[in-house]
């Protein structure tokens, strides 16, 4: 068997109690006639099991002698968050017979049962459940389902009419006992099945009628606000409309000072067109003389035009056959290098053989050591080779004479050709540039 949670079962019996006390009160009431006072047996039962369900799950609170618990912390929260509980919490503080937060606790019932709104402002409570947990544990029956089930049952004592003196009641000292013999069923006391079916009907055309006056009563505050809101709007149009109305009295004003300026304006303008189409006849006039003297003009100059592209035209013509001439030069001065580079290998030439026939003569003498008697006959072979190796030699230097003096000849020749043709073309381009401007 599975154990089952104390503080469940808890609840659980507190919300039937609270069924047995809700139903037998209304049951009662209507048998009795619906107007009860604080001596009715079912009304104080109903009190004193309200009380225990408020209490089911209340936190210890410190006070400065010992530690109590008070279902007055949370009541009195009721008016931060529905503001027409805020006269029943200030009628209770009044009440000069109160002195334990319990007692203002039960007066506060009291009145919110004679203003059949204890519903709506347990309802209100048990929505805002992080500000009711600093009252009540987490298993508390105002934390769970079993206290909203509660406030819903407490919509049925809107039937009921009561009529309770709180102010020379003794709520403080009362002690909270339940009495379960009221719930125990007996037959003689069923009554039956038309007077249950006419208290239903009654109860239904109450709770209809209770219900359509608060509709209507909703409406009518919609209304108020609605008629207020539209006051202001009104009040805020007819001072926009004074201000318009104004605006435009201001702009008709500035309306006329306009069109008067503008037709000052236009007759200032009538004359100085009237000033400026004279002005610009005679303009005209003066402009037609001149133009002939510029068409002259324009004649002169193109004929001047043309003569000075023709003279153009001969100058480039002339320096074409400049630029001719100096790649002519060009071309000659490359031949000549290439002449000089032949004659250059000639002389390369000459001095090899001139190497050669030193060789042989250091032979030959080196042969007229070893052989004297060849060294007579060949004496004047010798003699013939020097001769002829001083005719080389000899011929060698005339000819690198002969050499650079061509060389200073042709490079002298070339200078004064690039020089004079530079020349031209300076005074060719200066002539150029003088047309041109």
């Amino acid at each position: 068997m599975a154990v089952k949670d104390p503080t469940a079962v808890e609840r659980a019996n507190l919300l039937n109690m609270a069924k047995l006390s809700i139903k037998g009160l209304i049951e009662s009431a209507l048998s009795f006639g619906r107007t009860l006072d604080s001596d009715y047996p079912p009304l104080q039962q109903f009190f004193v099991v309200m009380e225990h369900c408020l209490k089911h799950g209340l936190k210890v609170r410190k006070s400065f002698l010992s530690y109590n618990k008070t279902i007055w912390g949370p009541l009195e929260l009721v008016e931060k968050l529905y503001p027409e509980a805020e006269e029943i919490a200030a009628s209770v503080r009044d009440l000069p017979g109160l002195k334990t937060p319990l007692g203002r606790a039960r007066a506060w019932l009291r009145l919110a049962l004679m203003q059949k709104k204890m519903a709506d402002y347990l309802r209100c409570l048990i929505i805002q459940r992080d500000l009711l947990s600093e009252f009540y544990e987490y298993h508390a029956l105002m934390m769970e389902e079993e206290g909203a089930v509660i406030v819903g049952l407490l919509v049925g004592l809107n039937v009921i009419d009561a009529n309770l003196c709180v102010k020379g009641e003794d709520l403080d000292s009362q002690v909270g006992v339940i009495d379960f013999s009221m719930y125990l069923k007996n037959e003689d006391d069923i009554g039956s099945k038309e007077r249950n079916v006419q208290i239903a009907a009654i109860l239904d055309q109450k709770n209809y009628v209770e219900e359509l006056n608060r509709q209507l009563n909703s409406t009518v505050s919609s209304l108020h606000t609605r008629v207020d809101s539209l006051e202001k709007s009104n009040t805020k149009l007819i001072e926009e409309l004074a201000i318009a109305k104004n605006n435009i009295i201001k702009l008709q004003e500035e309306n006329h000072q306009l069109r008067s300026e503008n037709t000052l304006i236009l007759m200032k303008t009538q004359h100085h067109l009237e000033v400026t189409k004279v002005d610009v006849e005679a303009e005209l006039q003066t402009y037609r003389h001149s133009r002939q003297g510029l068409d002259e003009m324009y004649n002169e100059a193109r004929r001047q035009l043309r003569e000075e592209s023709q003279l153009r035209q001969d100058i480039e013509n002339e320096l074409m056959v400049q630029v001719s001439m100096k790649h002519e030069i060009e071309l000659a001065m490359k031949l000549l290098e290439k002449d000089i580079h032949e004659k250059q290998d000639t002389l390369i030439g000459l001095r090899q053989q001139l190497d050669e026939v030193k060789a042989i003569n250091i032979e030959m003498y080196q042969k007229l050591q070893v052989s004297e008697d060849a060294m007579k006959e060949k004496n004047e072979i010798i003699g013939r080779l020097e001769d002829k190796t001083n005719q080389i030699t000899a011929t060698m230097k005339q000819l690198e004479q002969s050499d650079k003096d061509l060389l200073t000849q042709t490079r002298t020749i070339a200078m004064s050709f690039v020089k004079c043709a530079s020349n031209e073309a300076q005074h060719q381009y200066k002539l150029v540039k003088d047309i041109s401007f």
